[in-house]
């Protein structure tokens, strides 16, 4: 069951690896420009982390396109999600313990 588990996790955790490579590399060079907080990559990260790719992203798109100009901007925190997962120290997702 472990290994379904695993297999089952590849395709967030290549999505989240890449995101982590787009935080690294490309978004310092944007500076600070994002309306919210967390940042959009941030909270994209977050909400795949939690919710796996396709219900993350949708979430995530939903934030990019409220992160405009005339937004008022604010705290958007990502809620825990629930399920059989946890998020490792380096930001992947695995599945828990025991």
């Amino acid at each position: 069951m472990n290994l379904l588990y695993i297999i089952w996790l590849v395709p967030r955790n290549l999505v989240i690896g890449f995101l982590k490579l787009y935080r690294k590399l490309i978004s310092p060079l944007y500076g600070d420009v994002c309306r919210y907080y967390p940042s959009c990559s941030a909270y994209g990260l977050g909400q795949i982390q939690q919710r796996g790719v396709l219900v993350g992203a949708v979430y995530t798109v939903g934030r990019i396109v409220r992160c405009n100009p005339w937004s008022q901007g604010g705290v958007d925190e990502v809620k825990a999600g629930f399920g059989f997962f946890q998020v490792s120290e380096k930001g992947y997702v695995v599945p828990k313990k025991g």
